[in-house]
């Protein structure tokens, strides 16, 4: 982490993310805290909030990717450790999260 080596997590930008969410292969985890998520999210994401997040909890993918998001990248990077300790097979994360989505004026819902 801080540009010692390699992230270990996978990141996506928002672009992508959009690309894959209109081809159905992605779901997206939102695990800001409910009243940011109530604030404003990533159409029809799912939230789950990291500071009761468990990985066993996550929803039925339906065979698309899981994707993580939270305000800036910092706590989904945090629930994505939680999932990897689990061998939960979800590696993903939003970069710059939902800040980054709307900064690319990205649709958000409220």
């Amino acid at each position: 982490m801080f540009g010692f080596g390699k992230s270990k997590h996978k990141e996506i930008n928002a672009k992508q993310l959009a690309e894959m969410l209109g081809k159905g292969e992605a779901l997206v985890v939102d695990v800001r805290e409910a009243s940011e998520f109530a604030d404003g999210h990533i159409p029809g994401s799912v939230n789950m909030p990291l500071s009761t997040f468990q990985p066993s909890k996550l929803p039925p993918s339906g065979g698309k990717a899981i994707v993580l998001t939270c305000l800036g990248g910092r706590r989904s990077g945090m629930a994505l450790d939680k999932c990897s300790v689990a061998q939960e097979a979800v590696d993903t994360h939003l970069a710059g999260g939902f800040g980054a989505w709307t900064s690319a004026g990205l649709p958000v819902e409220r």
